[in-house]
């Protein structure tokens, strides 16, 4: 009776740690796994690369800043990243105005182009390796709208979807606010900030 009660005991405990280091992605089918803090939880964690890989995505070279401001800079364990626009490697970017001359859909879709230079400047600043992205603390939201659009909230749902996709939910998910304005820099839809805590080397 004794040893079954310690196999019970081990079985449980067993049962915990896989628990706490699998989640579960939403919008796929299968269980993939989360980073957890420590150096022992990260060797759970599919390689940031191999997840990108499966999911077809790109990330391109942190773009430059356009003035005298850093891309992003760090204090103690949060990182701040400026703000960023839909621009496209080649330099060209995504202009117009929300709810006039672009749709719900392309606004969303300017926002995941935001979002994907967003994680160039992440990468940059983990040293090249996205596995360090502990928590995405806070996304802060900026479109350029016609006065009588009201979805603002739905157009950087293509910011935290693509973050959650990305990371799973429990790195992904954040705090965030989704604001109209009446004109952004280059004449862009969209421009995201980011705030997000990062995990020592």
């Amino acid at each position: 009776l004794k040893l079954q009660f310690l196999y019970f005991i081990g079985k449980m405990k067993c049962m915990a740690v896989v628990k706490n280091v699998v989640g579960h992605h939403p919008g796929a089918n299968k269980f993939v796994p989360h980073p957890v803090q420590g150096n022992m939880g990260r060797c759970f964690w599919k390689r940031m690369d191999a997840r990108l890989k499966e999911l077809n995505i790109d990330i391109p070279p942190a773009p430059v800043p356009g003035g005298n401001f850093l891309p992003f800079t760090q204090t103690g364990d949060l990182v701040y990243i400026s703000g960023q626009v839909p621009k496209h490697p080649d330099g060209s970017v995504i202009s117009g105005v929300v709810g006039a001359d672009l749709t719900l859909e392309q606004g969303q879709a300017a926002a995941r182009v935001a979002t994907l230079n967003m994680l160039s400047q992440m990468k940059a600043a983990c040293g090249g390796d996205l596995s360090r992205v502990k928590k995405i603390v806070k996304i802060e939201g900026f479109v350029r709208a016609d006065p009588s659009f009201a979805s603002h909230p739905k157009v950087i749902n293509g910011c935290s979807d693509f973050l959650v996709e990305v990371f799973g939910r429990e790195v992904g998910a954040h705090t965030r606010f989704a604001v109209g304005v009446s004109s952004l820099p280059l004449g862009v839809p969209v421009e995201l900030c980011c705030i997000f805590e990062i995990a020592k080397e």
